[in-house]
């Protein structure tokens, strides 16, 4: 957890924005890494193929749209004011958290409620030896759909940008052939070799 919270300054603190795709692939590697301590191998899974393949690809897809560095806009007074919106924000959260039951508490209200039901009934109603498996692929099934569709859609737009990009490029470049030839076309050198 310490080296996902310095991950997390740096990138929020790096204007490099190559840097910031690397360092948010490797975060998302680590908090694989961390759901796989928890033996929770499918979500570090998914995980690891969303936040450190997908996102990444789709963040230095869209570098290629941009420049690298980060541009700086605004005065040292939109920083104070967000950095005193996430403080209070944290504060809030930080809060909120002291009601909770410690993490494997057995008389948390989460093992009362639809974690028995899962854990009794899942082999028998969904077929899948892994509980985890049958909650993500049955029983939440609208809601990894909803995820899938959410990541299609942004793949989706980035190839759309990406290949308008690419078309306004090769635009470009066919203008600047076309002045360039039409350049050499007017060139005094030429009206002289054509006199003659």
């Amino acid at each position: 957890m310490l080296i996902m919270g310095v991950m997390a300054i740096a990138i929020a603190r790096i204007r490099d924005l190559f840097a910031v795709s690397m360092l948010s692939g490797i975060f998302s590697l680590t908090a694989a890494a961390a759901y796989v301590v928890l033996d929770a191998v499918d979500v570090a899974f998914t995980e690891a193929a969303v936040g450190a393949g997908i996102s990444t690809v789709l963040m230095l897809g869209t570098l290629a749209l941009t420049t690298r560095q980060e541009k700086v806009t605004g005065g040292k007074s939109k920083g104070t004011a967000a950095f005193f919106v996430v403080a209070v924000t944290g504060a809030v959260l930080i809060y909120g958290t002291f009601d909770m039951p410690r993490y494997g508490d057995p008389i948390a209200p989460i093992h009362h409620h639809v974690a028995p039901r899962y854990l009794e009934k899942s082999f028998g109603e969904v077929g899948m030896p892994n509980v985890v498996t049958s909650v993500l692929a049955s029983y939440r099934s609208f809601d990894t759909l909803g995820e899938v569709f959410v990541i299609f859609t942004a793949a989706t737009g980035v190839l759309a940008i990406l290949g308008r990009a690419g078309r306004r490029r090769r635009e470009d470049e066919i203008a600047d052939e076309t002045v360039t030839a039409r350049s050499d076309d007017a060139s005094p050198d030429k009206d002289k070799e054509t006199a003659s």
